[in-house]
């Protein structure tokens, strides 16, 4: 007679064996975004291994600065509610990056209607069930106000910006470029680990600038297109010892900004490798003669249609500037091609670009 087999030879090994563990590898090595929709849609275990490995939401109205494709084949008519946001929120507990870009809701009536949901100040709940693991926020073209970020700032961690600081201790990244409504003062007390701010043509005030960089821990800062009302030497904030570890900077198109604010930041911030001062034209031979003397890890400057850089201020440049590498200058009326070839001559190792970046700095990526 022969031997029976026991149960537990018999058995079959199932995906129910598996630990999460091992699941959310086979998750994390699955490539396309279909096959990780398939994925979460075999059982509910395996949503559920789905909803926690997922680190980035973009929404399907969200759009990239400078991306004409994705204008034009974005639909920019859907609203994004506040229930949305919280049940997705709900559901994607280990979120990395989130992108609202382009979503003109909600406002900060809007987000005001959070606080129904059970999202009160009570120890941040929501910071407890939403993002606590954010480390990139995108609030591009957002209809958000330092007021309603204000109101909500111990309540609600959907507040986004400085309040969102508060709740997301590893934010490190956030975009609020073309957002009317923000001055800055939400950064007011924001996360250490926060190191890069993108604030293109936005409001903000000496203030909110400070608050910004007060916490020491700010590598890149784009404000290009700011503009103080009657301040033109606002940004000396910056160089007030705050910056320290600053390395990219893109002041392009802050045409009001004279030479006070360009001392104060090359002389406060000795790390910055990256500076775009295009069309700054308030920079005069104070501000390049201080550039030059000060900015010793320099590697690439962008002085494009700056009317007040002339040949002595090239000169300055010149003769500082020990570790630049890379001078984009077009259109600058007032140097001489004398000039530029003494500059070549003497600094042979610097390559000139007559070419323009619009933008500079680290690209983050949704995926």
């Amino acid at each position: 007679m022969k031997p029976t087999c026991s149960s537990s030879t018999n058995s079959l090994t199932t995906i129910m064996d598996l630990p999460d563990d091992c699941l959310v590898f086979i998750f994390q090595c699955l490539v396309s975004g279909s096959d990780r929709e398939s994925f979460g849609l075999t059982c509910h275990r395996c949503l559920r291994v789905q909803n926690l490995s997922r680190q980035s939401l973009q929404f399907q109205c969200s759009f990239k600065q400078l991306d004409i494709s994705s204008l034009s084949h974005s639909n920019t008519n859907v609203t994004i509610r506040t229930f949305h946001l919280h049940r997705l929120l709900t559901r994607f507990q280990h979120l990395h990056l989130l992108s609202l870009s382009g979503c003109t809701e909600p406002p900060d009536s809007g987000l005001s209607h959070l606080v129904n949901y059970g999202i009160t100040d009570h120890g941040l709940s929501m910071a407890a069930t939403g993002c606590p693991l954010l480390q990139v926020i995108s609030l591009y073209r957002c209809q958000i106000t330092d007021f309603g970020l204000g109101n909500l700032a111990k309540r609600v961690l959907l507040s986004f910006k400085g309040s969102l600081s508060q709740g997301c201790r590893q934010l490190q990244a956030v975009k609020i470029s073309h957002c009317k409504g923000i001055t800055g003062v939400g950064f007011k007390g924001s996360s250490s680990t926060l190191a890069y701010v993108e604030a293109e043509s936005c409001k903000l005030e000496p203030e909110g600038l400070l608050g910004i960089v007060s916490r020491g821990g700010i590598e890149y800062l784009i404000i290009s297109g700011l503009i103080f009302q009657n301040c033109r030497n606002g940004l000396a904030a910056i160089g007030r010892g705050f910056a320290f570890l600053l390395k990219i900077l893109n002041l392009r198109l802050c045409r009001t900004f004279g030479d006070e604010s360009i001392v104060a930041i090359a002389e406060g911030c000795p790390l910055l490798q990256e500076w775009n001062l295009a069309l700054c034209h308030e920079v005069k031979i104070v501000g390049w003669s201080s550039i030059g003397m000060s900015c010793h890890k320099l590697e690439k400057l962008h002085v494009n249609r700056c009317w007040n850089l002339c040949d002595q201020g090239l000169v300055a440049l010149r003769n500082g500037c020990k570790q630049l590498s890379v001078l984009y200058m077009n259109g600058c009326p007032k140097i001489t091609s004398t000039a530029i070839e003494l500059f070549k001559c003497y600094r042979s190792e610097v390559t000139i670009k007559n070419e323009e970046k619009m933008c500079i700095g680290p690209i983050w990526e949704l995926r």
